[in-house]
């Protein structure tokens, strides 16, 4: 091979480049696997290295050496994957001569490795290619589709932190695109950032918005309708989350579902217990188990409102967890105390802690949260020890009107539970309804059965 390469070196330049390609077809890509990689190695050495050479003619052979590997003339894959991996190893000391075949070279060694499940070695290779310089401006949708694919490689390994900067080039350019598989793919990606980035109501609204594009299979739909409910469920407790479950939950496709209890529960506002919390645990990606730390603040309030209570009672604590410790469990007891804002007009420390599986500073620590952030209508009363629910005005309201009843004269808001109220305003309905049909028996519009 080296007297072969030698003797076409010696040739004029204009017969050069197709002696090597003649050279590389007949001689090398012909040949057993062995021999291949080396004389394959030698031939690119001696085209990029050598002064005889020109810079023409070399890209002109290495242009074609690219389509031949590209074309699948090597049926062996992890043979083609070593020769490629040869060929941009002798290229990278002069890339910037060879940008073109360089960046051909390494989509196809990516394409390779994705098939591999190679997903971060992949994305490593991508991200190599020049796409701001070269010999060629690649196109902002070309940049796009290539910043994109890193992220969803970079997401298949769970490597958020790199997959979130590569997305915000990304959405930068994804203006210059109309393709619509580019662009499912970019919202898909930015539903998994949300997800990932634990900004779950956005990344549930994201995911159910993608359930219903037609473009997707029905078995993928249902697989984002299914990570809409999860990220629902995980996210932080109240009236922006409430609206999000209410829309999940009035989605019909949301009842094959094996969530669905939990979410049937989170939305109508009823307390989860343990056993429904495991098997929704189960369903979990580990990024979505994640441990979330407590602040040294909350540590403190908490192991002081516990040592105060313990102090004035002769019962034992219920529980000595000062916090809650995952993802889920954060979730799960927020909407346990709002749901416990539903059943009661108050609850002492105590009592929610026990509610909660906290300690009595720790439950108060949780509900003095979410009333500062908006998210629990109430107060505290730190003397008696208890927690006040305030109801919704929108609420009252929504009792007042449910069922199609329209405005009716509310009763006296006594501060009775809802259920109570709910019932007044059936007797009042009735009664109306009566007047009504006595009046129009009166005028002799309907009659009466005796």
């Amino acid at each position: 091979m080296s007297a072969k390469l030698t003797a076409v070196c010696a040739l004029p330049q204009k017969e050069q480049a197709a002696a090597f390609v003649a050279l590389a077809q007949d001689d090398i890509f012909s040949k057993q696997p062995p021999s291949m990689a080396s004389d394959l190695r030698a031939l690119v050495d001696t085209v990029v290295n050598t002064d005889s050479v020109g810079l023409v003619v070399g890209r002109q052979v290495l242009s074609e050496l690219v389509k031949i590997l590209g074309d699948g003339v090597v049926k062996d894959v992890e043979l083609r994957k070593t020769l490629v991996q040869e060929t941009l190893a002798v290229i990278q000391p002069k890339i910037v001569s060879y940008e073109e075949q360089v960046n051909i070279l390494r989509f196809q060694l990516a394409d390779i490795l994705e098939e591999e499940e190679e997903w971060s070695e992949a994305a490593r290779v991508l991200m190599g290619t020049s796409l701001d310089s070269g010999q060629r401006a690649m196109a902002d949708g070309d940049k796009l589709r290539v910043y994109v694919r890193i992220v969803r490689l970079l997401l298949e390994d769970e490597d958020s932190v790199q997959a979130e900067t590569y997305y915000n080039r990304a959405a930068l350019l994804v203006h210059s695109t109309n393709d619509k598989e580019t662009l499912l793919q970019f919202k898909l990606c930015q539903a998994r950032i949300s997800d990932y980035g634990r900004k779950f109501l956005e990344a549930a609204s994201r995911y159910h918005e993608l359930s219903y594009v037609g473009e997707i299979d029905e078995e993928e739909r249902q697989h984002m309708l299914s990570a809409a409910v999860t990220c629902a469920v995980l996210a932080p407790a109240g009236p922006n989350r409430s609206r999000v479950l209410a829309s999940l939950y009035r989605d019909e496709r949301t009842l094959e579902l094996p969530t669905y209890n939990v979410l049937s529960k989170m939305f109508l506002d009823h307390i989860l217990r343990s056993a429904e919390i495991k098997s929704f645990e189960a369903t979990l990606k580990p990024h979505q188990l994640a441990k979330i730390a407590i602040s040294s603040n909350d540590r403190l309030a908490s192991a002081a409102g516990q040592d105060d209570d313990a102090a004035n009672s002769n019962e034992p604590a219920a529980s000595t967890r000062t916090g809650p410790s995952t993802v889920l469990d954060r979730a799960v007891m927020e909407h346990n105390l709002l749901a416990s804002g539903k059943i009661y007009n108050n609850i002492t420390f105590r009592g929610l802690g026990a509610l909660l599986d906290l300690t009595p500073g720790a439950a108060e620590t949780m509900a003095r949260k979410m009333i500062e952030q908006g998210r629990l209508r109430g107060f505290i009363d730190q003397v008696d020890k208890l927690i006040w629910f305030e109801g919704s005005h929108e609420e009252d309201n929504a009792q007042g009107k449910a069922g199609g009843l329209g405005d009716v004269e509310e009763a006296e808001d006594t501060g009775a539970p809802f259920t109570k109220r709910w019932d007044n305003q059936i007797r009042l309905t009735a009664a109306n309804t009566e007047s009504i049909v006595q009046h129009l028996a009166e005028k002799g519009l309907v009659s009466l059965a005796a």
